[in-house]
């Protein structure tokens, strides 16, 4: 009976990510002035719960801030999402896209943010040309606008550190997934 029910509610579920893992706006102007709106309330969100990583990203070549929609279904972990990486050195801006599919127990549905702090200008530039992320998660949020909590934080992995914020949701998982992020030619 269950089962019959995820049935149902799945393409909902679906429906609500591509919903949130696409950026407003009909042109690509618009488009870019909405992700470049997104980073700004991320950092300003960022900043007010890590004061430290204003002087880290000030001090680094570069970072990037993704907006991402996620769904656990039991077996099965998939998202999408958008976002931009700033070159601290030329002050130019890559607009990309990211999707991930991953493995492992979950269930719920999850809205979040990352911004990835790049330690080095060779790094940055793998990220922007090849963007692949593999790694284990685990994780339990239940957020609804300010209410509720959000299990997250800050994780150091190949010169990168990366703080990750829940912007709503309700989700429990414990997976394995690869996220690949590339340009989005439309809007570069």
């Amino acid at each position: 009976m269950k089962l019959k029910k995820w049935k149902f509610f799945m393409p909902f579920l679906v429906i609500l990510l591509i919903a949130c893992a696409t950026t407003s706006g009909k042109t690509p102007a618009d488009k870019r002035q909405a992700v470049l709106n997104m980073k700004q309330e991320t950092l300003s969100d960022l900043y007010k719960i890590r004061p430290q990583a204003r002087s880290q990203i000030a001090k680094s070549p570069g970072y990037a801030v993704f907006s991402d929609a996620n769904v656990n279904v039991i077996f099965a972990s998939f998202g999408g999402g958008y976002g931009v990486v700033r070159n601290n050195s030329t002050g130019k801006h890559t607009y990309m896209k990211m999707g991930e599919l991953g493995i492992g127990l979950g269930l719920g549905v999850k809205d979040f943010r990352a911004v990835f702090i790049f330690h080095d200008e060779p790094t940055m530039n793998q990220f922007i040309n090849s963007g692949w992320e593999f790694g284990a998660h685990a994780d339990a949020a239940a957020k609804a606008s300010d209410k509720g909590a959000a299990v997250g934080g800050e994780l150091l992995a190949d010169n990168i550190t990366i703080y990750q914020l829940t912007e709503s949701g309700l989700a429990l998982q414990a997976t394995v997934k690869g996220t690949k992020y590339w340009k989005d030619d439309s809007l570069n």
